[in-house]
């Protein structure tokens, strides 16, 4: 079961915000831009900084925020009659772009390297094209997958914390990283697959 399923209860928290962020103004693609920009910032910095993994614990506060504010845009798009084509276009790209930038300061800590961070990153970036072909071919966005978005930024975020509260990343880390790879194949299969059933 992936953590996307929950979703809806935790739009149904964010609805008031929603809410009163429209009132006050506020655009779906705004608030997807800043989300990206402030993940580049800090995905920047961290790889920068990689060596002192104080700063790490930016991303276990950031992840969290930065899933709410990906919430708040489609639902300022959908409920509120801000859908467009070039929101569509940011929603996208943008995840990407972001997912890239937080995922990126690992490669500069041990145990992980370039190579293994670049595939897990390219991968990443995989699983959201076969999301959106099933859009493309008529059968809706997929989600599923045991390693979606949702779910690569709890693992991120928890690394994010470990480094950051020890200093160190136990060795074991590098082949747990081989498993979170494959999860992320896994999860191109799944949603290449029911992309491909018609409902």
């Amino acid at each position: 079961m992936s953590i996307y399923a929950l979703k809806p209860k935790f739009q149904n928290l964010l609805r008031p915000l929603v809410s009163g962020l429209y009132q006050r103004g506020v655009t779906a693609n705004a608030v997807t831009v800043y989300a990206c920009a402030i993940s580049i910032l800090i995905g920047g910095l961290l790889s920068i900084l990689a060596s002192s993994a104080v700063w790490f614990w930016l991303l276990p506060l950031w992840l969290p925020v930065r899933m709410a504010l990906n919430a708040i845009d489609g639902m300022l798009a959908r409920e509120f009659g801000q859908q467009s084509a070039l929101g569509g276009y940011l929603n996208e790209v943008t995840d990407i772009v972001a997912d890239a930038a937080l995922y990126l300061p690992f490669a500069f800590v041990m145990p992980f390297g370039g190579l293994q961070m670049g595939l897990f990153i390219w991968l990443a970036a995989l699983t959201e094209l076969c999301g959106v072909l099933g859009q493309v071919h008529g059968n809706g966005r997929r989600y599923d997958g045991p390693f979606g978005k949702s779910d690569r930024a709890f693992v991120i975020g928890g690394l994010g914390l470990w480094y950051a509260w020890t200093g160190a990343l136990p060795v074991w880390l590098w082949w747990a990283m081989w498993l979170l790879i494959l999860l992320l194949v896994l999860t191109c299969v799944q949603r290449i697959r029911n992309g491909l059933i018609r409902q």
